[in-house]
């Protein structure tokens, strides 16, 4: 008997000492295929047309955060979780897309809402290359093909060996990032990084936040439009991280406008942008990620374009339903007073092809002894 229990003993032993040399082997294997991408990265631009922008004319812009082709209706992501107002708690629980059909849908139905709106300027995040979530689609090659006469770029912004969680549906290995198009030519687009969370775990499942900063020639000018194409933190308890990215953005872009540039960002930045938590109907309570930027945060010469007629993001802890889903502005444009917003529109798509709807805005580029005035 007591050579039994020795047997059985040195067994678990061994299954155990296996169990930690596999964890441990799987740490070393994402540690090694860890790295950050380097800041002040100049990025190639493809395409590149001859056409340059003018000064008093009016141009249009979009931003549309795609969710890697993966968020219909039936679609809740797993690290989100919520409270509904009656105290019931929901969280989601898919990390890929239903299947290729769905990616291709979605991303399709996404190119065809900002093909509709002709814009000069298009911005996309969550744009995936190659990754287990959106089942190996290419949605840049797609999103490239079908605006043919755009210059484009990408910045890759998430890229990450195969990530065993969760553990009933392996998010798998991505290579992720942001796109930006335009019908104009532009003399230079840079990758910088932005600051994020680097702890041990957390490095892992996060995006290498960036933003890209294109720089655009305009005729009988010395001065350059910069346009950014912006994706911030979500995942940040405290909003500490984020708070690190909104400084960083906000005195970059105050000095290109100190240089005399015209300065629009636009993108997903993960905060309520349009003093809009409390605007829509919902039967969820505020969630504690939602953090707004004030007015008084920002530089002298900046302002959102804000419009609270149509949120752009709905909460992701569970399937989409309107009027049941939290849903605020987290996604627009931050623009210098040289330049005139003459509208600012949110697209109702119904978030149909993704948990975001596309933001819309028309400018014009205000000779330096104009000043622009702002659309709330």
């Amino acid at each position: 008997m007591k050579k039994g229990w020795k047997i059985a003993g040195i067994s678990l032993l061994l299954v155990i000492l296996l169990v930690l040399v596999v964890l441990l082997s799987y740490v070393a294997y994402l540690s090694v295929g860890y790295y950050r991408i380097k800041d002040n990265l100049e990025v190639a631009v493809n395409n590149n047309t001859e056409e340059v922008v003018e000064l008093n004319k009016s141009y249009s812009i979009s931003t549309y955060n795609i969710g890697f082709g993966a968020y219909s209706h039936d679609f809740s992501f797993f690290m989100d979780s919520g409270e509904m107002l009656d105290g019931t708690k929901v969280s989601g629980n898919k990390s890929r897309a239903s299947s290729e059909e769905v990616v291709l849908y979605n991303t399709n139905g996404a190119i065809e809402t900002i093909q509709k709106l002709s814009t000069d300027f298009s911005f996309f995040q969550e744009v995936d290359i190659k990754a287990d979530r959106s089942h190996f689609v290419n949605q840049y090659e797609m999103i490239s093909e079908s605006f043919s006469a755009y210059s484009n770029s990408f910045v890759e912004n998430m890229h990450t060996r195969y990530l065993c969680y969760p553990f009933n549906e392996p998010i798998g290995s991505i290579k992720s990032g942001q796109v930006t198009l335009s019908k104009y030519k532009i003399d230079k687009s840079v990758r910088r990084s932005f600051p994020i969370d680097e702890s041990f775990i957390n490095k892992f499942f996060d995006l290498d936040r960036c933003f890209e900063v294109n720089y655009l020639p305009i005729q009988n000018s010395d001065k350059k439009l910069v346009l950014i194409n912006l994706h911030m933190s979500a995942y940040d308890e405290g909003g500490k991280i984020r708070e690190k990215q909104l400084d960083m953005l906000l005195t970059f872009m105050e000095g290109e406008y100190n240089k005399g540039n015209y300065v629009i960002a636009g993108g997903d930045w993960n905060h309520d942008i349009a003093d809009s938590i409390n605007t829509f109907t919902s039967k969820q309570k505020v969630p504690e990620w939602v953090k707004e930027i004030n007015e008084s945060e920002l530089p002298e010469h900046f302002s959102f374009a804000k419009n609270t007629s149509v949120a752009t993001c709905r909460s992701t802890d569970m399937p989409y339903e309107k009027g049941v889903n939290y849903t605020v502005v987290l996604d627009g444009f931050l623009v210098s007073d040289n330049i005139q917003i003459d509208s600012i529109e949110n697209i109702d798509t119904n978030f149909e092809y993704s948990d975001h709807n596309p933001a819309y805005m028309t400018f014009t580029l205000l000779q330096e002894e104009e000043t622009g005035e702002t659309i709330e």
